[in-house]
């Protein structure tokens, strides 16, 4: 009996041990648990009283950089009333101007205001940050980067304006815009053409409108047996007697071609192109050559294609084929 209650009692103790040691750790659980949570909410408590500090910081920035973009749109308008007077020669100048201006402005604007709402913050920073990502920028944007530099050297260079009429690997059209990344083209169809600055700055450009004068030319055939003296001086005839085809640079009618079906007459003339385009140009003289040939008798050949059939052979008397057969 003695043992079984000292068992007992060794028992109680042990358990009393037990409970006692895990009251206090779920109590140091607990304090910990507590401890963490109250660092979270004051953690917390600091970043919204930190806000609503920073909030007149923030409104004011953003209405610094309100006055900035304001700035930039009050630029861009005296730009466009500076473009829209057309005895101005450096539009291309002035699009760099608005362009890079205006995206200088936003920048310092965008500067000041991250003054102003970040505390502490320097544009040192800011260019220490972007040196160190430099290089990996511009592997990523190295394309982009390069239609930006060739974009603003063609609106410096001014190799052709808006309004110009322009071929580029074999695309052609007229330049509606000059913009820092790409040139836009109105195609004669009128379909939009996007070329990358880039390729513009580094292909063979031809610019159609670069001069108003322009050679207009076309190719007319009279058969071997005409006279081409008469029909090169009907053609003189017409040419002197248009008033769009210009005196000077002269007009020519030469033997270019003794082709397989006719003499091929080359007929070459200038017009202003700020009278006349050339394809009317081309049009009416081509029409009154035509008429003029035929009312003068003078064939303008073309192949003719004669095609020979030989007559089918008779058939053989059937009672011969009958009697062969049998």
């Amino acid at each position: 009996m003695a043992d079984e209650q000292k068992s007992l009692t060794d028992v109680a103790k042990n358990t009393g041990e037990l409970l006692q040691e895990a009251g206090t750790k779920t109590t140091q659980t607990v304090l910990a648990h507590t401890e963490k949570y109250h660092d979270a909410y004051t953690t917390i408590d600091k970043i919204v009283d930190s806000f609503w500090e920073r909030v007149p910081y923030i409104c004011i920035a953003i209405i610094v950089f309100i006055i900035f973009w304001l700035l930039t749109k009050l630029f861009k308008f005296f730009v466009r009333k500076t473009l829209e007077n057309r005895s101005y020669t450096r539009q291309n100048l002035v699009l760099v101007l608005n362009r890079v201006g205006s995206t200088t402005i936003l920048f310092f604007g965008f500067l000041i205001a991250l003054v102003i709402m970040i505390p502490g913050f320097t544009p040192g920073q800011l260019m220490s940050a972007l040196g160190i990502g430099s290089v990996a920028i511009g592997f990523a944007f190295k394309d982009i980067f390069q239609n930006l530099l060739s974009g603003i050297l063609i609106l410096l260079s001014e190799p052709f304006r808006i309004g110009d009429s322009i071929v580029v690997n074999s695309l052609e059209g007229t330049v509606e815009d000059i913009q820092i990344r790409a040139t836009f083209l109105r195609s004669p169809d009128g379909r939009r053409i996007v070329i990358p600055n880039a390729t513009v700055y580094t292909s063979a450009l031809t610019v159609n409108t670069a001069y108003q004068q322009r050679r207009c030319e076309f190719v007319v055939g009279i058969g071997y047996d005409d006279d081409e003296q008469k029909a090169k001086q009907i053609i003189l005839d017409i040419l002197n007697n248009d008033r769009n085809v210009l005196s000077q640079p002269a007009f020519s009618v030469n033997v270019t071609a003794l082709a397989d079906f006719s003499v091929n007459l080359t007929v070459r003339w200038w017009v202003d192109t700020t009278e006349t385009d050339m394809s009317s140009s081309t049009s009416t003289i081509q029409a009154q050559v035509k008429q003029a040939f035929n009312e003068n008798g003078i064939n303008i050949p073309y192949p003719i294609q004669e095609l020979k059939m030989a007559s089918n052979q008779p058939l053989l008397n059937p009672e011969a084929s009958t009697k062969e057969t049998t």
